[in-house]
């Protein structure tokens, strides 16, 4: 039987899809592209704003088009958060993915519709394990589920429910698989990754110290990390040992002290600078980037003006800016709402910070010698260096090898090197 699936949202969703696609294919089901005719359909939406909420629901209208005799899956956060809503076949939330094939059969036998949707406040993580990826140079491992943390615009502690994390003998493993079967790079990923194993009596920092030991792993990324979560131990592993990535993703989500506690962010705007600040000092080479939210209620020109100040002193190597998005079931859905126009021009100056200080940082590396792993992408050799900056070489080299390479020359946020023999 053939196979479509579609994935909408964040890395873990990516993770989780892949894995599925990892099972049909065991079971001898074919995997084809979404657009075109197929026998099963299987959307893993996302709910983290309105707006991922109705492309969820246009992706499980494409598919009954697509073939109206087709079986609909739809699973994920949406369909979590949502389920009465949603006319399908077999209807997953954020449980259960891994039980794909027997909920198929299922379904098949009695033709009958199958709805699997879990209480996730109390339950334990969901193994999953991967041992290569379709289209990705880097692997991810989903080493963590869960959300505690309750911001106020945040849907997503609803959605994907109390923090779990995985073994992290599985973990491990799972890597070790990955390195064996020829990936230079992994990225932990999960919705909480800094709160990895308090449920397990362990944590990050010790997670990373026996991972780095692994035999043959070329480079190790978090994807995501909070600003309270990044401990002195950790610090010390990225500037000390050559496989963690000298990168950091660090949402910071305002920079005004009175928005961030109307958010429910754990910090204050004077902790994270300071602890940028010894980062950097520690590791220079480092790259920092941010999440950013705009035109949060009660966001006022003067709070904005805040935020902007603390941008120029931080001097982010990326900032991804997103104007903020009403989210119904949260907290700041109840909170007034700012005009649309004033989030445009807020999100258009914090692009500009972004794209100068992105410029600056790259100009800096100009004639600084790195090593990366190569990735082809639109007929151009792309290498990724250990601080994420993304390096276009002229040599045609395969996917998946360790380059060498000086960078020579930045052009409009495009950064151009050649290769070391």
């Amino acid at each position: 039987m053939k196979v479509a699936i579609h994935s909408l949202g964040c890395k873990v969703n990516i993770y989780e899809s892949e894995y599925v696609i990892s099972l049909l294919k065991k079971n001898n089901y074919q995997i084809v592209d979404f657009s075109s005719f197929s026998d099963i359909y299987i959307i893993n939406t996302c709910s983290v704003t309105n707006e991922s909420d109705r492309k969820s629901r246009k992706a499980i209208s494409q598919a009954r088009k697509n073939n109206p005799n087709a079986i609909i899956i739809v699973m994920g956060c949406y369909s979590q958060l949502k389920a009465d809503e949603i006319e399908a076949d077999i209807i997953i939330g954020n449980k259960d993915k891994s039980k794909i094939i027997e909920l198929i059969n299922e379904y098949q036998a009695k033709k009958e519709k199958v709805k699997k949707i879990y209480d996730l406040k109390h339950t334990t993580f969901e193994n999953m394990e991967i041992d290569k990826f379709i289209n990705h140079t880097r692997a991810f491992v989903k080493i963590q589920d869960g959300c505690n943390a309750f911001c106020s615009y945040c849907i997503i502690p609803y959605t994907r429910g109390n923090i779990r994390s995985k073994n992290k003998e599985d973990v491990i493993n799972e890597i070790k698989k990955l390195v064996d079967n020829g990936y230079q790079e992994i990225v932990l990923t999960g919705i909480h990754t800094g709160k990895y194993g308090i449920d397990l009596n362990t944590n990050l920092e010790t997670l990373l110290k026996e991972l780095v030991k692994i035999k043959g792993l070329y480079r190790l990324r978090l994807s995501s990390i909070e600003i309270n979560e990044i401990t002195e131990g950790i610090i010390k592993l990225i500037k000390e040992n050559n496989i963690m990535a000298k990168h950091l993703h660090i949402p910071l989500q305002s920079g005004s002290d009175k928005i961030l506690k109307l958010m429910n962010r754990h910090y204050d705007t004077k902790y994270f600078y300071e602890k940028i600040k010894k980062i950097r000092e520690e590791i220079p080479d480092i790259s920092i980037t941010t999440d950013l939210i705009v035109g949060f209620p009660y966001e006022t020109e003067e709070c904005f003006a805040e935020t902007i100040d603390l941008l120029k002193k931080i001097k982010f190597s990326h900032i991804h800016t997103f104007p903020y998005s009403k989210r119904d079931g949260t907290k700041a859905s109840l909170m007034p709402q700012i005009d649309g126009n004033i989030k445009k021009k807020r999100v258009k100056e914090v692009l500009e910070i972004s794209n100068y200080y992105e410029s600056e940082f790259y100009k800096q590396s100009i004639n600084k010698i790195y090593d990366g792993v190569s990735e082809v992408k639109e007929d151009k050799t792309i290498i990724h260096t250990t601080n994420f900056i993304p390096v276009i070489i002229p040599n045609k080299i395969s996917n998946n090898k360790i380059v060498n390479i000086k960078i020579t020359k930045v052009d409009n946020l495009k950064v151009y090197g050649k290769e070391l023999i």
